[in-house]
């Protein structure tokens, strides 16, 4: 699977129908987005395809997937009929002489004891288990008696096999065909990838909220973001915002940390930046909170420093920030 970059990333976010799904994932609604069968479609996942559409899931799937947001595993596999493309089949064990699926199953018994073997219905006599051969009751599986496997027995040509001829027989057209005949397809079921999860944490689900609030206040938006700076270099940003009035641009970039305290090096490297490309505005979003130097860098730097314990109050925070 090719490993996803924050660019490719933030890209299929963009796409309302990837936030929503990624959504149940980060919220815990999704462990694992696993099929439902349905017999007269095969095997089908009702979540996507009420965001985009029957015809469109596996494409959509299969794009998560090839962009390094979707991590597939193989769940099953499937049967379709070769001539209306139906799942709904079922499995006809066949006589190897006929063909015919009129087929009797039996279990062989045989009894230790004068290893005398046949099929049970043979060793059957007024509900018990008499041996044909010795006259001996069967008392105890595997003590003195054991399964020895089972015989089959085509009722249309009576003859007696030991292996049947799997078949497939559609429902839906009734048309019989073989395994060589049948279209057999892989079933995959999907997880977030640890990249996309961690980018999604930090990116998809603060710079989404802060789209929508920016784009309802009248600026104009790029994620990522770039801006020229004064030395020729193109800087990126992960959110570039430009007010329709005042032509006001604000530089947004986020950082988030597992440990606690994010470090003052997201302060520096975004300083860099914002020294060249000298933006109106920069703000920093981090989340849970940043180190005391790295308040003084933000300050000394002038910076808005945006602090939250988690993403709601982070982006609460911004919008406060960027609307004044």
């Amino acid at each position: 699977m090719p490993k996803a970059s924050k660019k490719g990333l933030l890209k299929l976010y963009k796409d309302h129908n990837v936030q929503l799904l990624i959504s149940k994932f980060v919220s815990g609604e999704l462990d694992a987005l696993n099929p439902t069968f349905d017999p007269k479609q095969g095997f089908r996942y009702p979540i996507v395809d009420n965001l985009v559409g029957d015809s469109s899931t596996e494409d959509f799937l299969q794009s998560l997937s090839d962009g390094g947001v979707l991590e597939r595993k193989l769940y099953d596999k499937i049967v379709y009929c070769p001539s209306c493309n139906s799942a709904n089949v079922s499995i006809h064990y066949t006589c190897p002489h006929c063909k015919s699926f009129d087929v009797k199953k039996s279990a062989l018994i045989e009894h230790i004891k004068c290893g005398y073997i046949d099929t049970e219905d043979h060793f059957q006599k007024e509900g018990k288990l008499i041996c044909p051969k010795c006259n001996k009751p069967l008392l105890a599986p595997d003590v003195d008696h054991h399964k020895a496997g089972v015989w089959c027995t085509c009722n249309q040509c009576s003859k007696s096999f030991d292996i049947p001829v799997p078949a497939h027989f559609c429902r839906k057209c009734e048309e019989n065909f073989t395994f060589d005949e049948a279209i057999y397809k892989d079933v995959y079921s999907y997880t977030l990838t640890p990249e996309a999860a961690k980018e999604a944490t930090v990116g998809w689900i603060m710079i989404a909220p802060i789209m929508e609030f920016l784009g309802d206040k009248g600026f104009e938006i790029e994620s990522p973001g770039f801006l020229d700076g004064k030395s020729g270099t193109r800087h990126m940003f992960d959110l570039i915002a430009v007010s329709s009035k005042k032509k006001k641009t604000t530089a947004i970039d986020l950082a988030t940390s597992n440990d606690g305290v994010v470090s003052e090096q997201s302060v520096i490297s975004m300083f860099a930046k914002v020294f060249d490309a000298n933006p109106d505005q920069a703000c920093l979003v981090v989340i849970p909170k940043m180190t005391e130097s790295g308040k003084k860098l933000a300050a000394l730097y002038k910076i808005d420093l945006i602090e939250g314990k988690d993403q709601n109050a982070a982006i609460d925070a911004l919008k406060s920030c960027v609307s004044q």
